[in-house]
């Protein structure tokens, strides 16, 4: 089904290696834009180096752009989101709006990274590794509070995660956080984070970390299965980072179809 909204959401404060996520949040924009009304949120202010506070790099920047990010959608009255990043942090303020508004909502959190540290465990204090820490209830303190009930760990899923830090792996045991069964049917509303990084390298190289090892075509193929069987209500699309235009264009193509087997997903026969 169509989408309501798509936001566009050019964080790059949240990551380590941000140097050309700007041109590829404008790129995924772009493509966003043609399934969706495009809404912006306003990029922060944030120097390259940026302070720490409460455990998080460049916080300031990243908390304003939270808050821009959660007054858009809820005056928005969208229950349908496609979201361009950015940094994976970007879809805490998404994902904490769609858990409002679904509130069985599941989340596919399709990366090569388990993004599970929390401000304490953190060892570099870059928020895009800390997303998935945050929407199950371990958000920094003053983000905590503005956020609603934590995504139930039963009902989040990894796919495609190859490197995780210490923290990762002990939140992970902690909560008991799954992958997600390949033959499992998915019912109800679902939300896809799909980190770029999670594409195999060979085929999609325009990423700042390259782990991934998911084939550009099973991506797809498992992008429309979950439209098919789910009420996909939330698509997030994150870490595009093209080193320049040709690559942009290149990468592009390939969200597209990413894009497309979300919003229609062919018949099953």
């Amino acid at each position: 089904m169509p989408f309501d909204l798509s936001l566009s959401y050019p964080q790059w404060q949240g990551s380590g290696r941000h140097v050309n996520l700007p041109r590829g949040a404008e790129a995924v924009a772009e493509v966003c834009g043609r399934f969706a009304p495009l809404v912006r949120v306003p990029l922060g202010d944030g120097d390259v180096d940026g302070e720490t506070r409460h455990g998080v790099h460049r916080w300031e920047a990243i908390f304003t752009q939270f808050r821009s990010a959660q007054d858009i959608l809820a005056n928005s009255g969208a229950r349908r989101v496609l979201t361009a990043g950015g940094d994976c942090a970007v879809d805490v303020a998404v994902i904490d709006y769609l858990k409002g508004v679904h509130p069985d909502l599941q989340v596919i959190w399709i990366d090569a990274h388990l993004d599970a540290n929390t401000p304490a465990t953190s060892p570099s204090g870059n928020f895009h590794g800390m997303p998935v820490s945050a929407i199950l209830g371990r958000a920094p303190g003053p983000m905590r509070t503005l956020l609603g009930k934590p995504i139930d760990p039963a009902r989040f899923h990894y796919v495609g995660i190859q490197v995780g830090d210490d923290g990762d792996w002990e939140l992970q045991r902690e909560l008991d956080l799954q992958r997600l069964d390949p033959n499992a049917r998915i019912d109800g509303p679902a939300h896809i984070h799909f980190d770029l990084d999670a594409l195999d390298p060979s085929e999609f190289p325009y990423v700042a970390y390259p782990d991934g090892k998911l084939r550009i075509d099973d991506a797809i193929a498992l992008v429309s299965r979950i439209a098919r069987e789910a009420d996909l209500v939330g698509f997030t699309v994150t870490e595009f980072a093209p080193a320049n235009d040709d690559e942009a264009r290149a990468g592009s193509r390939v969200i597209e179809r990413l894009c497309e087997a979300a919003v229609a997903p062919p018949p099953v026969i």
